[in-house]
Order: C-alpha cells, then sequence, then structure tokens
C-alpha cells in the first residue's frame, strides 16, 4: 500500500476509534450527570430534614423536630404542590384545593429584603407577598391565612420565656452595630417590629382571606383543615404532627419557584415510634410542649430511658429518650388502657388538671381521646353489688334482750366495754347494726345513743323527719334544750336551728364577733359548712363568703350553671344583688356581667366563645377526669353591650381591628419585643411613649360614655421593656379624654351612620393622641400624610430627646417614598448604620400600629391605608435620610432637589411644629442643645413641657429609663387631678 493511503486509512482509523470513544464517553457522562442528579436529589432531602435542626423559631412539642429530621428523616417527603391540587380536583371534583397558612410559623420565610435592621423595608416585603399568594393562586390553590388573637394563659409562660430571650438577641445586636457601624449577619436576623400585624393587612389588600384566631391560631388552624377537607396545612410547628388533621407541610423547605416542599407524615412517625395517632397528644404532653414545661416529666422520661432495652448507640439523647418514651406508651400503659386512669399509671401529682387539659388541646371538633378514662357501668352496678353483700349481719349468735318500758318490746342489749355495764339496742332498718340506746329522764323513753368521734363520749340521737336518719343531739346552753346536730366532713357535731320557712332544720355556728348562733349551710363544692344571712328582699338565707383581707362576710350567689357560690355586691340603681369577680391580680372585686349569647355570668377574661365543653369535644368521659380541675370559664367580657361586643368579635375575627376586642373581652393585651438599645438612656421604649395613647383608648371602650374613666377597670399590659422581667403584666388605668363636647359612646361611633358621625370620629381619634387643638391643621393635610403628622406631633410632644434633624429625616423619606419603585429601594445603598436611627426607626412603626388600634377603636374615621407602612415608611431610606440630616445636609438635598417636595416639606414641618407649640413644645436642633450642654446632648433644660392627657416627659435632666427604682419597669405617669392639679403616680404592678 502506498504510503499516502496508509495515512489516509490511519487517519480513518484513528477518526472511527477517536468516534467511538467519544460515543462511549458520552454515554458515561449521561450516565454520571444522572447519578450526580439522584446524589443531589438525596442530599437535597437529607438537607432540607437536617436543616429543621438549626431552626430556632420551630415552636411545639420539645425535640420533635430534630428528632424527625436526625433519627426519622423518612417521614419527610418531598411533594409538588401542583400536583397534590391536580390530585386532590380529581378526588374531590367541584372543590378547590385549599391551604390553611399558619402565618406566625411564615414570617421570617416571607421576609426576603436583605436589610431588616432600619425598621423593615415594606415595599419589599409587600412585593415578597403579593409574589408568594400569586404563584399559588396561579396553579388554582386557594389559600386561607390564621393569625394569633392572643395568647391563653397557659401559654403565657412560653411567651414569656421567648420575650425574654429575644431581649439577649437584640442586646446583642446593638453591641454589633456599635462595634461595626453595619447590619449583622442573617444568622443574627430579627424580624422587624410590627411585621404580623401589617402583614394581615398586605394579605388583605392582595385579595386573601385573612382570619384572627380567638384563641392559640395553631388550633383554629388543625380544626379549620380538618373541618373543610383543606389540601394541608403549611407552617413550622410540630403540634401540626400530633393534630389528627390534613397533611402538615414545611414552610421553612417550601421552593416557590418549583412549588415543592416537604410533607411531614404522621401516620409514618407512628409506625417508626409503634404507636398510634390517637396516642400522639400523649405522647407530646409528656415530652413537653407549650402547655406543659418541658421539666414537668423530666424524671419520668429519664426513668423511661433508664428501662429502654433497644438504646440507639447513634442516636442522640433527644432522640433515644423520645423512643423511650413512645415505648413505655405501647407496652406498659396500652396494658391498662381503658382499665386504670392517668394518674394511676403517671406521675401526674398536682399537674393532673394541667396535663389533661395539654391532652385535651390537642382533639378536635368531634374527636375523642381513648386515654380518657370512663368507668363502665357494669363496674358500677357490681361496687354496689359488694358493698350490699359486705353489709349484710349474717352472725346467727345469739343477744341477751332487754324490755322497753315505753314500747313494752324486747330490745337486744350490748354491754359497754369501758363501763361493763348492759345498755339496750336498736336496729335502723337501713344499717342493719345495733345501736346503743339511752333513756333520757324528761322523756322516760328509750332513745338511740351514738358516739361523738372527738370527745368519745356517748351522745343521744334524733329521728330527722326529712332524711328518716338518725342524728346526734345537744343541750342549747341559752333554752337548755336538746337540739338536733349534724355532722359534715370535719366529722363534728354542730347544732341546728328549725329554717321557719322551710321548716327543715340547718346547722348552726357561732359568729365570734357576735358570740351568737348563726345557720349555716354546705357548699357543694368544698364539703364544709358557711355561714348564711337573710337577705332582706326575698326573706331567704343566702351564704356568706368571708373576704380574707377585712374579714367581712360577703353575702354569696349561688350560679346555677355551674352550682358555684360566687360573691356579691348590690347594684345601687336595681338594688339586686349582681355577682362579683375577686380578680387574682389585683385581688378587687369587678361586678361580672352576663353574656347575652351564652346566658352565663362570668368573671373577666374569659372568652364569650369558649366552653369547657367545646374544649373537651364534648367527650363524657374527660368530664369525669377532669373533676378536680380547677372551674375554668373562658369567657369573660367587661363590656355588657351585646351589639358592641358583636361588632368588635367580628371585626377581630376577620383581622379589621387590633387589640380592641382583647380590651374589651379579657381586658388583657400584649406587645412583642421591639428593635430598641436597653443602653441608650435618651430615647424612652415605646411601650412608655404611646401608654397615654392606650390608656385613653381604655376609657373609650370601658367607659360609659362619660369624661369619668375612674369606673373603668384597669387593664393588663404584656409590654416588652428593658428592665421588664415580664413576672406579672402592669396594671394601667384608664385616662379620661378631653374631647370638645365630651367622649362618645361606641353605638354612636361604630353603629351610627349619619352624617355628622365622620366628624365624631376624627374628634375621638385626635383625642386619643390628646390634639384636638390641632384638628383644623391636621386635618387640612393630605393624605397619606395626615396620619403621619399626627404621629409626629404625638411622638416630638411625648420625647423631647427628638430634634429638629430627626423630624426632616421623618418628613423627607415620607416624601422621597412616593416616587420611588421598589427597585430603587432595594438598590439603595447606606454609608454606615446607626444605633439610634435604629431606634427611632422602630418607635416610628410601633406609632404606626398604635395609629391601627386607635382607628379601630374610634370606628375607623380614617383609611387604613394611609398609614400602612409601605405608603409612609421604608427603613433604608428613613436611615439614609437621617444620616443626610447629622452631616448637616440642607433641606434641598434631603428631598433630592425636587421642587414639589420642598413645597410639600416645608408645609408638613409647618404643620407639626405649629402643632407642637401649642403643646409647649418648641423642636430645635440638635446643634443648639450642643452648645448649650456641652459633652453630650439630651433631655431639654426645661421640663415643663406636659400635654394634658395626663402623662408627661421625665423631670429635668432625669432620663426616662431611670424615673424610678426599677428603671422603666416603674417609669413616672402623671394623671390630672382636678383639684390638686398635677401629680405623680407610679404604675401599679400585676400581684
Amino acid at each position: 500500500m502506498k504510503p499516502g493511503k496508509k495515512r489516509t486509512a490511519c487517519f480513518c482509523f484513528v477518526a472511527v476509534t477517536w468516534a467511538t470513544v467519544q460515543q462511549s464517553h458520552h454515554q458515561l457522562f449521561s450516565l454520571l450527570t444522572k447519578l450526580a442528579r439522584c446524589l443531589c436529589w438525596f442530599l437535597l432531602i437529607r438537607a432540607q430534614t437536617l436543616m429543621i435542626l438549626s431552626r430556632s423559631s420551630v415552636m411545639g412539642v420539645r425535640g420533635l423536630q430534630g428528632f424527625v429530621g436526625s433519627t426519622c428523616p423518612h417521614i419527610c417527603t418531598v411533594v409538588n404542590f401542583k400536583e397534590l391540587a391536580e390530585h386532590h380536583r380529581n378526588q374531590h371534583p367541584g372543590c378547590t384545593p385549599t391551604i390553611v397558612v399558619d402565618a406566625m410559623c411564615c414570617l421570617r420565610y416571607w421576609y426576603t429584603p436583605e436589610s431588616w435592621i432600619c425598621g423593615g423595608q415594606w415595599r419589599e416585603y409587600f412585593s415578597s407577598l403579593r409574589d408568594f399568594v400569586k404563584t399559588f393562586t396561579t396553579v388554582g390553590i386557594k389559600l386561607i391565612f390564621f393569625f394569633d388573637g392572643m395568647v391563653e394563659q397557659e401559654k403565657r409562660d412560653e411567651w414569656v420565656k421567648r420575650r425574654l430571650k429575644n431581649n439577649r438577641e437584640i442586646s446583642r445586636i446593638f453591641h454589633y452595630i456599635k462595634s461595626h457601624k453595619e447590619q449583622p449577619g442573617r444568622n443574627m436576623f430579627f424580624i422587624p417590629s410590627g411585621l404580623a400585624i401589617f402583614t394581615r393587612f398586605a394579605l388583605k389588600a392582595l385579595g386573601q382571606e385573612t382570619l384572627c384566631s380567638l384563641q392559640e391560631a395553631d388550633y383554629e388552624v388543625a380544626s379549620y383543615g380538618f373541618q373543610n377537607n383543606c389540601l394541608g396545612i403549611l407552617g413550622e410547628d410540630t403540634d401540626y404532627l400530633i393534630y389528627d388533621t390534613c397533611p402538615y407541610f414545611s414552610i421553612g423547605d417550601l421552593c416557590l419557584e418549583s412549588l415543592s416542599t416537604v410533607m411531614l407524615c404522621r401516620k409514618k412517625l407512628c409506625e417508626s415510634l409503634n404507636i398510634n395517632v390517637a396516642d400522639l397528644p400523649l405522647l407530646a404532653c409528656l415530652l413537653g410542649n407549650d402547655i406543659i414545661p418541658e421539666g414537668m416529666f423530666e424524671s419520668f422520661r429519664y426513668k423511661c430511658l433508664s428501662s429502654y432495652t433497644s438504646v440507639k448507640e447513634n442516636f442522640d439523647k433527644k432522640g433515644n429518650i423520645i423512643l423511650a418514651v413512645a415505648d413505655h406508651i405501647s407496652k406498659v400503659l396500652h396494658l391498662h388502657q381503658g382499665e386504670k386512669k392517668l394518674e394511676d399509671m403517671l406521675p401526674l401529682g398536682p399537674n393532673k388538671a394541667l396535663f389533661y387539659k395539654g391532652v385535651a388541646s390537642y382533639l378536635l371538633p368531634g374527636q375523642k381521646s381513648p386515654w380518657f378514662f370512663q368507668k363502665p357501668k357494669s363496674l358500677i352496678s357490681l361496687d354496689k353489688q359488694v358493698v350490699l353483700m359486705s353489709s349484710d349481719p349474717e352472725c346467727k349468735q345469739g343477744v341477751p334482750m332487754c324490755i322497753d318500758y315505753g314500747s313494752k318490746q324486747g330490745l337486744p342489749m350490748c354491754t359497754d366495754p369501758e363501763s361493763n355495764q348492759g345498755f339496750p339496742m336498736c336496729t335502723p332498718p337501713k344499717s342493719n347494726q345495733g345501736i346503743p340506746m339511752c333513756t333520757p329522764p324528761e322523756s322516760k323513753q328509750a332513745v338511740p345513743m351514738c358516739t361523738d368521734p372527738e370527745s368519745k363520749q356517748e351522745v343521744p340521737m334524733c329521728t330527722d323527719p326529712e332524711s328518716k336518719q338518725e342524728v346526734p343531739m345537744c343541750t342549747d346552753p341559752e333554752s337548755k334544750q336538746e337540739v338536733p346536730m349534724c355532722t359534715p366532713e370535719s366529722r363534728q357535731g354542730v347544732p341546728m336551728c328549725t329554717d321557719p320557712e322551710s321548716r327543715q332544720g340547718v346547722p348552726m355556728c357561732t359568729d365570734p364577733e357576735s358570740r351568737q348562733g348563726v345557720p349555716m349551710c354546705t357548699d357543694p363544692e368544698s364539703r364544709q359548712g358557711v355561714s348564711m344571712c337573710t337577705d332582706p328582699e326575698s326573706k331567704q338565707g343566702v351564704p356568706m363568703y368571708t373576704d380574707p383581707e377585712f374579714k367581712q362576710g360577703i353575702p354569696m350567689y349561688t350560679d346555677p350553671e355551674f352550682k358555684q357560690g360566687v360573691p356579691m355586691c348590690t347594684d345601687s340603681k336595681s338594688k339586686q344583688g349582681i355577682p362579683i369577680y375577686i380578680d387574682p391580680e389585683s385581688k378587687q372585686g369587678v361586678p361580672m356581667c352576663t353574656d347575652p349569647e351564652i346566658k352565663q355570668k362570668l368573671p373577666p377574661g374569659a372568652d364569650p366563645e369558649f366552653k369547657l365543653e367545646a374544649l373537651m369535644c364534648t367527650n363524657p368521659a374527660i368530664k369525669e377526669d377532669l373533676v378536680n380541675m380547677e372551674p375554668e370559664v373562658k369567657q369573660v367580657t367587661l363590656v355588657s353591650d351585646p351589639d358592641i361586643l358583636k361588632v368588635a368579635r367580628a371585626d377581630h375575627v376577620q383581622a379589621e381591628s387590633y387589640l380592641v376586642y382583647n380590651i374589651m373581652s379579657s381586658g388583657e393585651i400584649e406587645c412583642s419585643n421591639t428593635l430598641e438599645d436597653a443602653l441608650d438612656q435618651a430615647l424612652p421604649s415605646q411601650a412608655f411613649v404611646y401608654r397615654p395613647v392606650r390608656q385613653r383608648v381604655y376609657s373609650l371602650l370601658l367607659g360609659d360614655g362619660g369624661d369619668g374613666a375612674g369606673t373603668c377597670p384597669t387593664v393588663k399590659e404584656w409590654f416588652v421593656y428593658s428592665g421588664n422581667p415580664l413576672k406579672h403584666p402592669d396594671l394601667v388605668r384608664p385616662l379620661q379624654m378631653n374631647i370638645p363636647g365630651g367622649t362618645p359612646n361606641l353605638k354612636l361611633l361604630w353603629l351610627n351612620q349619619e352624617p355628622g358621625t365622620q366628624a365624631r370620629r376624627v374628634e375621638a381619634l385626635l383625642g386619643c393622641f390628646d390634639l384636638s387643638s390641632s384638628r383644623e391643621e391636621l386635618q387640612a393635610v393630605e393624605n397619606p400624610f395626615r396620619a403621619l403628622c399626627c404621629l409626629l406631633t404625638y411622638l416630638f410632644v411625648q420625647v423631647d430627646t427628638l430634634c429638629l434633624e430627626d423630624l426632616h429625616a421623618f418628613i423627607a423619606q415620607a416624601l422621597c417614598l412616593q416616587g420611588k419603585s421598589t427597585v430603587q429601594l432595594v438598590d439603595l445603598q447606606l454609608d454606615y448604620i446607626d444605633s439610634r436611627a435604629v431606634q427611632l426607626g422602630s418607635l416610628l412603626v410601633r406609632g404606626l400600629t398604635t395609629l391601627v388600634l386607635v382607628n379601630s377603636a374610634c370606628g375607623f374615621p380614617w383609611r387604613t391605608s394611609d398609614f400602612m407602612p409601605w405608603n409612609v415608611f421604608d427603613g433604608k431610606l428613613f436611615h439614609q435620610k437621617y444620616l443626610q440630616s447629622e452631616k448637616g445636609y440642607a433641606v434641598e438635598a434631603l428631598v433630592e432637589h425636587n421642587r414639589s417636595r420642598l413645597t410639600r416639606f416645608h408645609a408638613l414641618k409647618s404643620v407639626v411644629c405649629k402643632a407642637c407649640a401649642k403643646e409647649n413644645r418648641r423642636i430645635v436642633s440638635r446643634q443648639h442643645w450642643r452648645s448649650h450642654q456641652p459633652g453630650r446632648w439630651g433631655r431639654q433644660g426645661s421640663g415643663s413641657h406636659r400635654t394634658s392627657s395626663g402623662c408627661s416627659r421625665a423631670d429635668p435632666g432625669q432620663h426616662w429609663r431611670d424615673s424610678g427604682p426599677g428603671g422603666p419597669t416603674d417609669a413616672r405617669l402623671r394623671e390630672e387631678d382636678g383639684r390638686s392639679g398635677w401629680r405623680e403616680t407610679l404604675p401599679k404592678r400585676g400581684r
């Protein structure tokens, strides 16, 4: 072959060989790619389950989320919502796939803006929520959002624990800001103040169904999903693994682009633990949750662990504890299920009632728990037979007899072991036992005798005509006559008297003051005798209650519903007895009102919709186990008008109002943490700044429409601020409002639709901020700046460390915000972060939430959208204007050289400054204070600035945070007294 042909053949061979190798490489590459994809998918699932371990926001059962991620990852399944929705439509034609969203669990997921330290990027956040909703609605999935409406008393300790933990996190955040002049990393992320409140209104603005719970939201979420055949629950709370409801999906693992997430299967969890779904509530309470403290059954869990024979060496300690407790349930408790009560199988001790309540809290409407023991009827009848058999005297022995001289009949005799004397006996028809008798000298007739267990002496007996039973007798020291006695639970003989009305014998006791006999009755609850008095109206005896403080007797009223005695007071108008409730915090009696819907008289703090039977899901077996529980009535209203309560409740459930129904129903509210620097003594906590506003709202909601707020009950405030250990709520008094024409009543503000009513609503709103004198100036301001000017005026009157530069920054950012897009706000860069500006941003946002409260309390005189933060505030933009103002930028530069903005800037500034001047507050530049107070700027030297509201700034030279012992805990309030002018008082603390 020629060399050229050889080369050509060689090239062809090489080409073919290379093509073959390349083809094989392509197949190999394709195979490796598929393997890599499978490995990545596996690692993704594993990472998603392990991510749960590091989440600090997880709520619910202690240790269960980590156990699921590390020990039982197979219960986590990656699912796609689009596919699930299609499957749901096929199974339920005509039914829209619905997901119930626990909104409180989703806040961290929804807040995607990079900046969170400056007070909130509200335009970005609103856009994020819009994208979230749109993604689900595009594939035909309906979303129902639930928010927490109140904190239940059983979960208050857990709420306090989390708030104190947040305080420590906030301290670290401010320390980082001062050290690095920048925002901390996402690992120190803290949600902006007011995020939960404004998320409600954002979702409603997006057309979504948004509901606010009347109890803890997780129960209402689980109930809604269970009763409405929903596609599932979206949240981040292991309690949803315990509820026997629809599937539970993790919000933390949600990929919005693909609509995929992790579903946690409770049935697979039960298979891994070898227990039933009905056992999960019992397991949750033994492990600890938001109701049962984790330490309550710690020793029990370790006993289970010590006897557990299948300890996994590669599992963590908590994982083995969960396995051990589940093993105890399946192997030990199941053996006696239905035969023994839980308290006979578990070390419940004094925590029995709380434990039962914890288990029952997981039962949804219509569900029952096999762990609530009910004694079979056959067993009860068997017990009765045993008693009858054991009490049947069949001695068949001879007994000595004697002759009764009265009846001329033979009577058996017995021998007294002490005197060795014979006594005649009688045999009552019921007991079939012989009783010794004696013959009194007056009657010459033999009467039966009994032994007094206290004195060990024989006392004569007589027959009660009502009960036909023998009762002991004693000698009345005054009449020297024999009177019957009753033997209560104390086993001591008590003399009796005859009721002239009923002609029945009633026991008597000796009044320690008058030394006279007073009739008694038996309390059906305590089984103890209580003294009685005569009602002058009905001429009947009513039981009395002894006040432990004043040692005085108070007549009591027996509630026909609960069969319990409650103290009474006399209504000055109707002259009728009204039951009163003794507040455990203040120890004061509060008149009770009757809820017109449930027809019950209830103490303050109860929810009108809640009944114990509802909690127990109408399971009669539970009532028997809860017989020793303290009577808990969840319904109380401080306002008796049914129309007003109905409106307040409806607005609350529909998430239209904020805190109004809580104030009117239970008289107790709370506010979570705010980004406040505990070491900055110049700025007061928002809890104190806006307290006078809340006090006037209390007067409006709880008063009778008059000018006197003194008759209103105090409100319990759980507000977080530096120095507050949250061991007790602050007891805050209502504050009289200063409104021309007097304080309007709620029927006028809420139900009246006449044209002039709107003006009265505006007057009430401004009266809550004590700005009635500036009504004309504020009403002339255009929207959405009217609400902002009202808030800024109040802030600058209340806090005298705010200066002209701060006012410029607040107004400039609001004006510039109107012309900026979301993208421009995202791209905004800051030179550095200032800690004071951080706190000012949070202070303003908390003011906006206060506006929501006032506006809803006054009947919505202003549009809610006018004070939503995405319309009037942006955290980064305010921070930029604050830094520029600090550097001495001219006003033209602050408004970005826009003539229209400059004109409006001066107009808004003029309104605020004039309104402040009416309250003797002159806003000056910080440079002015630096020249007058070298070394630092701070409180104004005058100290004469105060509002007619009843609250003043601190005294000259005295910081807000050390205005009393304990810092802000005892921050001073000033209350106007018409006779003596201003007097200083300290807010009462709950006991």
